[in-house]
């Protein structure tokens, strides 16, 4: 197996917006092969607390070798980022700064074994965690022609999601589909071409969307966000970096409800629910990467990092 290396986006930016203090407590609830967590670790004193959370044990493999010089403040946990919450109650800690990158791993995409990328051939799996669930060759040869269209548009805005849906639906009667080569030329026999002339690779939408699909990202998201600041200190930063609209959107919209506070109808004259902000934004707009990062890293280009911090609840 190749080496987990994973070059970490917007690191410096997600290092300035946690505010890291030497004896504070910080999780990175996607330890992937421990970019962020080995900078947030160097900058600990040893009073100072890491938690990596990740589902990949791959990744947990790679960033505990990466991070054994810290290893007297570093804690992993197996475990999906969603959970964070139970994480810090199960430890009995509150948190000074939450990182999440919500993107897939320059490993997982590289690896062919995982079957995330739609550039090699390989068995269709997708799993974060390949330990347990469904695969994204489980969800092909299974789901119906309407759960697969759906799937496609919703988390991938796949223009052609019914015609895909249709030709996989053909496909699978024949044979199975096992491998993400024979996918990839179902997608492409399914599309018009005008779309195959695109820039960019024909199967980038769907596969986008069935990885989230099988992973459940989404509702991750928006579960792992949900009170989150309960279970952090007052001045403690929340850091999200997101890789697609649909991810953006849950973040920024959790943020401004935490932020608002007041629940009472546009219509009331005044506050009578007696809400509170949690959070304030530490900046309204998220934060792109530089041109010398995209010049480094092309794979940076559509990351968003969006901070908020949480404020001191009376």
């Amino acid at each position: 197996m190749k080496e987990f290396v994973h070059e970490s986006v917007l690191l410096q930016e997600c290092l300035n917006g946690l505010n890291i203090r030497p004896d504070g407590v910080y999780v990175d609830c996607t330890l992937g092969g421990g970019g962020h967590s080995c900078r947030i670790a160097e900058r600990l004193c040893a009073g100072g607390r890491l938690i990596g959370i990740d589902r990949d044990d791959d990744a947990l493999r790679a960033a505990g070798e990466r991070l054994s010089p810290w290893a007297d403040r570093f804690t992993p946990v197996k475990s999906n980022f969603s959970d964070v919450k139970n994480v810090l109650s199960d430890l009995g800690l509150r948190a000074d700064g939450i990182l999440f990158d919500l993107g897939v791993s320059s490993f997982q995409l590289d690896e062919p074994e995982r079957g995330f990328s739609y550039m090699q051939d390989a068995p269709l799996d997708m799993r974060m965690d390949r330990s347990a669930g469904m695969t994204a060759a489980d969800l092909v040869n299974t789901y119906d022609e309407f759960a697969i269209a759906d799937i496609l548009w919703r988390y991938g805005e796949e223009r052609y999601s019914r015609q895909i849906a249709r030709a996989v639906i053909k496909a699978r009667a024949e044979m199975p589909i096992a491998t993400t080569g024979r996918l990839c030329g179902i997608i492409r026999s399914a599309m018009p071409p005008q779309a195959l002339r695109e820039k960019q690779h024909p199967a980038k939408r769907s596969f986008q969307a069935l990885r989230i699909a099988v992973n459940g990202e989404l509702a991750a998201v928006e579960e792992a966000l949900k009170d989150l600041w309960k279970h952090m200190n007052p001045g403690g930063r929340i850091c999200v970096i997101t890789f697609h609209s649909l991810e953006d959107r849950i973040t920024k919209e959790a943020f401004a409800d935490m932020a608002k506070g007041c629940t009472c109808p546009p219509q009331f004259p005044v506050c009578v629910c007696g809400g509170k902000p949690k959070v304030r934004l530490i900046s309204k707009k998220p934060i792109l990467p530089s041109a010398e990062e995209l010049e480094r890293n092309p794979r940076a280009r559509s990351a968003k990092l969006r901070i908020c911090e949480v404020l001191e609840q009376e």
